[in-house]
């Protein structure tokens, strides 16, 4: 699903650069759940969010569905996101200003489905998650949980082939993260590829491999409780 050679990526003020990510290589097969965990400022959220064609790359290869993502313009970059990737944010991102039901409507309507397919896919889903009592709510009437379980269905609602997560407890209680992560699980059960970034050594224990960084680099991939060096060409 997502093959990874030798990227790097450099960014560059007027008085130095900086490598954010360094020759980093990676696998991630379909229906894979893969946590990448590592000190603050080691490249996973950049990594992240090249893999989500929310940023570019320097230097390397990235695939993904077996087309090559290095050189596409935004507007190509767009088209495979919306097709094929949901995100998760630690800050939820829901828009204050929308109700529960708008902010999970908002990628159907980017992606131009019909107004009658889009109110049943929100309320099937609403149903899912067990959000459907509060679709006429407000983010801020809300509790985090709740939140969170909004911004996992807007993530969803178009049927995404990868789920990208970036520290999504990171603000929750420990009651409402654990019901997040089981969540997840479910997901993954049921065939989702997801792939995380956290610091929660507990919530990368729901995951079947984690990935160590530092300094921009992988150091090594952790499965069934045994580390694996990652051999970098």
């Amino acid at each position: 699903m997502i093959t990874i050679k030798n990227l790097s990526r450099i960014f560059t003020s007027t008085e130095v650069q900086t490598r954010a990510l360094s020759r980093v290589n990676l696998q991630i097969n379909e229906g894979d759940f893969i946590s990448i965990m590592g000190p603050s400022g080691c490249g996973k959220s950049t990594l992240l969010h090249i893999i989500g064609l929310l940023d570019d790359i320097s230097e390397g290869s990235y695939a993904l569905l077996g087309q090559e993502i290095f050189g596409l313009n935004e507007k190509e970059r767009a088209r495979i996101r919306k097709a094929n990737i949901g995100f998760i944010f630690q800050n939820f991102n829901l828009i204050d200003e929308l109700n529960v039901y708008d902010n999970i409507e908002l990628p159907l309507i980017y992606n131009r489905i019909p107004p009658g397919e889009r109110k049943v896919r929100i309320q099937k889903m609403a149903e899912k998650l067990s959000i459907s009592h509060r679709l006429q709510h407000y983010p801020q009437q809300l509790s985090g949980g709740q939140q969170q379980r909004v911004a996992v269905a807007r993530a969803l609602i178009n049927n995404p082939k990868i789920i990208l997560a970036d520290e999504p407890t990171g603000n929750l209680d420990s009651s409402n993260g654990n019901d997040v992560m089981e969540l997840l699980t479910t997901l993954h059960a049921q065939g989702t590829t997801i792939l995380m970034v956290t610091h929660s050594m507990h919530d990368a224990g729901f995951s079947q491999k984690i990935i160590t960084m530092k300094d921009g680099e992988i150091l090594t991939e952790r499965k069934n409780q045994k580390t694996v060096d990652v051999f970098k060409s």
